[in-house]
């Protein structure tokens, strides 16, 4: 069972700010949404950010941001890619807008600051897995996460209605009369307190951590998911997780992304023997999409008996690969690797979550006053299975409409009540060795609820999964123990739908059940601590089916 609050509280006991408008977590959707609510300057902004400003997974995103700025492609074409990679579960509308509003709000990125690289005094263009025109805009090569956070966090410091605050922690939304009001934030001191906001927003990112080996940060541990759904709002299609196929796989070294875009500049896959394998699976070879891709190297990887397979960019001159990988270049020489003459090592790894907080258009949520944009919301964008790149341009397409609605219909603070007490008769603190329990919880997603899925390993994770939920009694005061409670919380809520889900589709591929299933699975599932799981058909008409408690 997950409890409303990860802790017990007394209100009067702790400190309140007020403010317009509360974003918690930063990354590319979290500065960008927040520069745009600013720009109306009667309105005051928060942010709170679990680390520093710019710890996110937008820094380390390399391969760019998918946007029509080419003569030769269109929205047409990118719509057509989006909805081929997202296997029949794109909503039309959302990938509309993503298309069409994308290159507009790209600018908005150049105007803010952001460089991206150029050739020829235009804007250089590269192309990657799944799209069938060159439409990636990169900056500084491979780093091109970095300079957008560069960007719009030197942006935010300069403007005169955002309030930051870093190293604070968001430990739950507060409600009230079934609307969010706020949430209660930890400082760097373990100090409480209360953000009262107008309007709240979820910027936080995804829950890669969920698995052993991933390529997100430390801090993507599903805080935002797993927050929203203590908070009663809905959840959608969180049994779509993306795998990335080619993480770093070499001794000692961290599972650091090896970018799609070396195999849109024409790097080939070689399994453990030194042979091209890439053809036995798809016609697309290494451009298939990425779920296409990762199975495929896992499968060669069982074949051959081995950890990982080669990523050869080796038949490219020295200078391309310099000036156009130079971060991956440089980090993987630290390790002994040097990419122009040797071949990469790489295996498959925790990327993204294609499901997340759902959303409709605007970004609100199920729950009144709660948005949320950027990996932790599920818009429709990506179906089940996102197309590389896409996923920036989601987070500041939505960003926009979200600010915009924020500031068509502002709404004052929604008072909370001070007398408000909340007691789940919790112990004083977790008696559990958070750390083991930790990767404990990351093994048992990576051995049963990982590329490769069945029932029989669905099953067995949940029995292993609920030995857990004793600590859920215990009462945290760390930001680990928190962040742990919310993997815990979106462990549980992705192996359920994955055991829902009978048939394989984008990212969740089921050995017993290796069909898409059109017919009887073309639709959505929703989690809700109230409802449990339901069905959502695709044309998103609210008709929903109960098919069991998810508690």
């Amino acid at each position: 069972m997950v409890p409303r609050y990860l802790i017990d509280f007394e209100l009067q006991r702790m400190g309140k700010i007020t403010t317009d408008v509360c974003v918690i977590g930063s990354g590319i959707a979290g500065l960008y949404t927040a520069l745009q609510i600013a720009e109306e300057k009667q309105i005051n902004v928060t942010m709170i950010c679990k680390e520093e400003i710019t710890e996110s997974n937008t820094y380390y995103a390399q391969g760019g941001i998918a946007a029509v700025i080419a003569e030769q492609d269109s929205p047409v074409l990118h719509k057509e890619d989006t909805l081929l990679a997202g296997a029949g579960l794109c909503s039309d509308e959302a990938t509309q807008a993503l298309v069409t509003e994308g290159p507009r709000a790209v600018f908005d990125l150049i105007h803010y600051g952001t460089q991206f690289d150029k050739e020829a005094g235009q804007l250089a263009l590269t192309r990657e897995a799944a799209h069938s025109r060159r439409r990636i805009l990169h900056a500084r090569g491979d780093s091109t996460g970095g300079e957008i956070v560069r960007a719009l966090s030197e942006r935010v410091y300069k403007s005169s209605n955002i309030r930051v605050l870093e190293k604070h922690f968001a430990i739950d939304l507060l409600t009230v009369d079934e609307e969010c009001a706020g949430a209660i934030i930890q400082g760097p001191n373990q100090d409480r307190f209360v953000v009262e906001a107008g309007a709240t927003i979820l910027a936080t990112g995804g829950a890669g951590q969920l698995y052993r080996y991933t390529t997100n940060p430390i801090v993507a541990t599903g805080d935002g998911v797993a927050m929203a759904y203590r908070a009663g709002a809905q959840i959608k299609d969180v049994e779509f997780v993306q795998f990335h196929p080619t993480a770093l796989c070499y001794p000692e070294a961290p599972r650091f992304l090896i970018s799609e875009a070396v195999r849109g500049e024409g790097a080939v896959l070689r399994n453990i023997t030194g042979e091209r394998f890439m053809h036995k699976y798809s016609s697309q070879l290494e451009l298939a999409p990425r779920d296409i891709v990762a199975r495929s190297i896992v499968s060669e990887m069982e074949k051959t008996e081995s950890s990982f397979v080669y990523l050869d960019l080796t038949h490219e001159s020295e200078e391309k690969i310099r000036r156009r990988f130079p971060m991956i270049h440089r980090e993987c020489l630290k390790y002994g690797l040097n990419i122009v003459s040797d071949w990469i090592p790489v295996a498959p790894a925790a990327h993204y979550m294609m499901g997340g907080v759902k959303t409709n258009l605007s970004g609100e949520t199920s729950l009144s006053r709660l948005f949320a944009c950027g990996e932790v919301a599920c818009a429709g964008v990506h179906g089940a299975n996102r197309l590389a790149s896409n996923s920036l341009t989601e987070a500041i397409v939505f960003g926009k409409r979200i600010a915009q609605q924020i500031r068509k219909r502002r709404q004052e603070p929604k008072q909370i009540d001070s007398q408000l007490v909340f007691s789940n008769l919790r112990g004083n603190q977790l008696t559990a060795n958070i750390l083991e329990e930790r990767l404990d919880l990351q093994k048992v997603m990576l051995r049963s609820v990982g590329v490769f899925r069945d029932k029989d390993r669905l099953e067995q994770a949940l029995t292993d999964l609920q030995r857990h939920l004793p600590n859920f009694l215990g009462q945290p005061s760390a930001v680990e123990e928190y962040e742990y409670l919310n993997l815990l919380t979106c462990s549980l809520l992705v192996t359920q739908a994955a055991l829902s889900r009978e048939e394989s589709r984008g990212g969740h591929y089921r050995l017993d059940f290796p069909k898409r299933d059109d017919r009887t699975w073309r639709k959505h599932l929703l989690q809700c601590r109230q409802e449990g799981i339901t069905e959502e058909n695709r044309n998103d008409d609210d008709k929903f089916t109960t098919l069991k408690s998810s508690d």
